[in-house]
Order: C-alpha cells, then sequence, then structure tokens
C-alpha cells in the first residue's frame, strides 16, 4: 500500500488527496450534544441507537482514527452509512456510533482505471454522477436514498440485473479499515485480481454483508472483463428512456379464484422466461400485493426502452400474467428520461417521515409459489381487519444466474424471484401485533419447510440485506438449517476465515453476523 493509499486516498489520486479538503474534521457528538437525538435514528424508526457518541467521518484516515480510539478504549463500534438496515443493526447501546453519510465522493480512479464511490453516497447520488459524467450506470438497487455502504456489501441488485446481473458482478476493489489482533486499526485495499494477497477481502465484500469484517470506505466498480482506458467503456451504458408499466387490480373485485391464477401466472412466466438468453431478461418485472385493506393489487415491468421491441415485450408479459383473471384491470405505461427514474428523490422508499416502523422478510424462489402457498398467501391478505403486510415478487435471474455460486459470496445463482414480505406502519403501540401477523404469514408461506425458505427445489434461502433475525430463531426457524445456510449456503466457511483473518477480534458484529470459526 503507498502512502497516499494509507492515508485514505486510491493509489494514483496524488493529485486529488493533496487539493481536497475534508469539509471538516472528524466531529464527535456526544450525548447531551444537541445534534444527538438527531443522529439516532435511521430510516427504520423501530430502532434508535443510544451510543455513548456519535462521530460523523468525511475520509479514511478519520475512519482510521476513529476505530483505532475505540478499540483501545474497549467500545464497541457499530457503522451506518444509508441507514437503512432492516434490523437495526446500528442501533446500538453505548459505545461508538460511526456515521459514514458524508463520504459521498463518486470520481473516476485512472491508475485503476474504475470508478470510486464512497460508502455514504446514495444510489440516486451515484445514478447522477455516472450519468452525467460518462453515459454510463451499474445494475443496482431502485430506492436512490440507499447509501451503498451496506447495498453493495451484501449484494444488491435492481432493475437492470436482470439484463446486466448484480452489483456485486462489477466490484473491482473494495477498501476496509480493520482491525488487526493487536487492536491497530488500518485501511486495507482488497481487488480481484488473481495475484492480490487481499482477494478474499474483496471475495467478502461481494455479497457477505455489511459489518462483518471492518468499515467499507471506498469501492471501485468496473465491467468485467473490460479493458478500456475510456471510462465511458467501462462500466454498462446508461439507459436513455425508461418505459415503466402496470397492471392494477382493486382488491374489493378480485377473488380468490382471481388471486390464484394471477399468483400462479406470475410464477409461470418467470419460470419460463429468466433464462439469460431469453429476450424477456430485459425485462424487470414484479408483483406487488397490499393486504386487502391496502386496497390493491398490481403486477409492474420496467424495461430499457430502446430494448428492441419494449413495448410489444411488456405487452406479451403483460397478457400473459392477466389471463384467466376475471377482475377488471387498468393498464398503464409510462416512458420517461433514464435519471427521472433512476434518482428521483424517495422513489421506492417504504412509508412516509412519520409511518417508518419497518419489518421485513425475504426469499429467493427457484420456482413460483405452489397452490398450498398461494392459498395460505391469500388467507393472510385478507384477514380480518386492517394489516400492514405486503408480498413482493421482484424479478430475478437473466444475467445475475450466469456467474457461479462459489465466484461471489452471493450465492443464490440459480433463482427467478425474490420475495419480499414486509409491513410498515406509524405507531410504537402498533409494533406486536404487526410483527406477528408478518411472522406468522412467512412461517405459514413455508411451513412444509420448518417455517423458512429452506434450500430446495422451490427455495433457495433468503437475502442478507433484507436481514431477519428470525431466522436464527428456533421459535421461527424450526427447519434444522441454520440462519447463516439460508444466506451464505456453501459460502460460509470461507467467509469465516476471512472473518478470522482481518477481525480477529470480533470488533464488527451485529445480530447475523459472520462468526469467527471454531
Amino acid at each position: 500500500m503507498t502512502d497516499t493509499e494509507q492515508r485514505g486516498f486510491p493509489a494514483g489520486a496524488e493529485e486529488i488527496a493533496g487539493s481536497r479538503i475534508p469539509p471538516f474534521g472528524l466531529a464527535t457528538i456526544p450525548a447531551g450534544d444537541p445534534r444527538y437525538e438527531s443522529m439516532r435514528r435511521g430510516t427504520n424508526h423501530r430502532f434508535a441507537a443510544r451510543p455513548d457518541y456519535v462521530q460523523v467521518a468525511t475520509t479514511t484516515e478519520q475512519v482510521v482514527e476513529a476505530v483505532g480510539t475505540a478499540v483501545a478504549a474497549g467500545r464497541r463500534i457499530t457503522v451506518r452509512s444509508g441507514g437503512h438496515c432492516f434490523e437495526g443493526f446500528s442501533a446500538s447501546e453505548g459505545g461508538v456510533l460511526l456515521d459514514m453519510s458524508e463520504m459521498t465522493r463518486v470520481y473516476y480512479d485512472e491508475r485503476r482505471r474504475a470508478f470510486a464511490i464512497e460508502p455514504g453516497a446514495t444510489l440516486g447520488h451515484v445514478y447522477r454522477v455516472l450519468f452525467k459524467g460518462w453515459n454510463v450506470t451499474i445494475p443496482a438497487g431502485e430506492c436512490p436514498e440507499v447509501g451503498v455502504g451496506g447495498h453493495f456489501a451484501g449484494g444488491g441488485y435492481g432493475p437492470l440485473s436482470r439484463s446486466r446481473g448484480a452489483v456485486v458482478d462489477y466490484l473491482y476493489a473494495v477498501e476496509v479499515v480493520v482491525v488487526d489482533q493487536a487492536g491497530k486499526a488500518r485501511a486495507v485495499v482488497a481487488t480481484r485480481e488473481p495475484d492480490d494477497p487481499h482477494r478474499d477481502l474483496w471475495w467478502a465484500h461481494t455479497g457477505g454483508g455489511g459489518g462483518n469484517f471492518g468499515i467499507v470506505t471506498r469501492y471501485w466498480v468496473r465491467s468485467p472483463g473490460a479493458t478500456s482506458d475510456d471510462p465511458a467503456e467501462l462500466l454498462p451504458r446508461a439507459p436513455r428512456m425508461w418505459r415503466s408499466g402496470m397492471v392494477l387490480w382493486p382488491w374489493e373485485s378480485t377473488t380468490e379464484k382471481d388471486f390464484t391464477r394471477l399468483l400462479r401466472n406470475v410464477g409461470d412466466w418467470f419460470e419460463r422466461n429468466s433464462a439469460p438468453d431469453s429476450p424477456y431478461a430485459k425485462i424487470s418485472g414484479y408483483f406487488y400485493g397490499t393486504h386487502r385493506s391496502g386496497g390493491i393489487l398490481s403486477v409492474g415491468s420496467m424495461v430499457d426502452d430502446d430494448v428492441p421491441d419494449a413495448e410489444k415485450l411488456v405487452n406479451a408479459y403483460f397478457d400473459a400474467v392477466s389471463e384467466g383473471v376475471d377482475a377488471e384491470p387498468v393498464r398503464i405505461q409510462t416512458v420517461k428520461p433514464w435519471l427521472y427514474f433512476a434518482a428521483y428523490p424517495n422513489w421506492g422508499d417504504p412509508g412516509t417521515p412519520d409511518t417508518r416502523r419497518i419489518k421485513i422478510k425475504a426469499a429467493y424462489l427457484r420456482r413460483g409459489y405452489t397452490d398450498e402457498q398461494i392459498t395460505t398467501a391469500y388467507r393472510h391478505l385478507t384477514s380480518e381487519g386492517y394489516n400492514p403486510s405486503q408480498l413482493i415478487l421482484i424479478g430475478y435471474g437473466g444475467q445475475v444466474n450466469t456467474v457461479a455460486p462459489e465466484a461471489t459470496a452471493t450465492p443464490q445463482r440459480d433463482s427467478i424471484l425474490k420475495a419480499a414480505y414486509m409491513a410498515v406502519w406509524g405507531n410504537e403501540a402498533d409494533d406486536d401485533a404487526s410483527i406477528a401477523r408478518l411472522r406468522e404469514f412467512y412461517r405459514d408461506v413455508y411451513a412444509s419447510t420448518g417455517g423458512v425458505p429452506a434450500p430446495n427445489e422451490f427455495n433457495d434461502g433468503s437475502y442478507i440485506n433484507y436481514p431477519d433475525v428470525d431466522l436464527a430463531d428456533p421459535a421461527w426457524n424450526t427447519s434444522g438449517v441454520p440462519w447463516h445456510t439460508l444466506y451464505y449456503k456453501e459460502n460460509y466457511p470461507r467467509l469465516q476465515e476471512v472473518k478470522r483473518r482481518y477481525d480477529p477480534r470480533d470488533e464488527f458484529h451485529h445480530g447475523l453476523s459472520i462468526q469467527l470459526p471454531s
């Protein structure tokens, strides 16, 4: 590592290092400071941290200082970038909460021939900079306020993933502040180069989840196999125009027969059309179902409008998933400039500023739901009274499934859909009832596999960026399959060895963190 890298700047970027003045030094906000209460919560208001102090870093050098000081004092370290963790893994009691949200630079690193992205940069900011500067993009998520810090490390995906792959397939390098056995903090840059002595640390950040090995202070992204010196050729071209469409059915006129046929159609369509060479792999489709009290069921699609026959492909998809559904639908299609869709503020984030108490559970689907699972879903989504539970099925597969399960830490490489079971509500008094309803919904859908999506012909475990501590609770997971197998499958032992090498003292841990090998 060069002196420049050790100070927290990328190799070959001395001119940036020499000219950049951080907006402020390492800010420390202790309990009692007037800023403290504003720093305690992320997006999920179920969880509020109460650390001894919060520190806000703007450079890698400051992160090394903050970590070193905390370790020397025996304080626990938690980290937050975008603040979108669904299980409150940044909501620690005591210790230090390290806030990375002001590390937001996105720039081209000429020496590495890759785009550097700091962890506090939101997806919307990344899309804007890449698009405006070079007309390129990455296949990351559609919620523009999500920070890349956790999104990348956990194997992020989005509307372009069926056609371009998972975002981790573009990760070239990562800079991580780690702590050695002696308690010394240092910054390490790890790349995907075969001869890199830190390659395993890079690999662990291609789906191993955040908060496990250290603190990410920078990612570099570049298309696999790209050899050009022109930055505009090192990532996929951004779409010019973006076609979005929806078919909506009112719950009040949708029968159980309609619901069953709709979910069966969705599963069948993705089973037929998720091969990498399918023309329909260009389409990112989804199913969205509220509880009956929420009013609607919908199926949607998104596609680059310059894809040949884009409108025809979308209409064929809508025809297929609507076939045999008697309830009268409403169809909508719009075409907008790419950046308007990709970076529009708050698009995709659940709730409102006052409705941000969230619980989520997830699953990978290798095949569509069975009739028994559809019957169970209908029962839960039509139960009496108000229920904040939602079921979302998001198209997956396509180019994602061209990568071997062991090539990255993201092992689910033959699924066709991701499922998200989500509840969003506003009042703390509703916590227990809302969480219980969602837990029961999920458990009952996976009743034949111990209440969880244990890998088999139909399921392929869960997604670590939608963390769910219930998977580690024997009251809710009776499958005999441990939580880490549901998330990491056969990749878990290798992740443990990376943990042993780079975090031997287990300084970085949370409710679902990688465990040191025994």
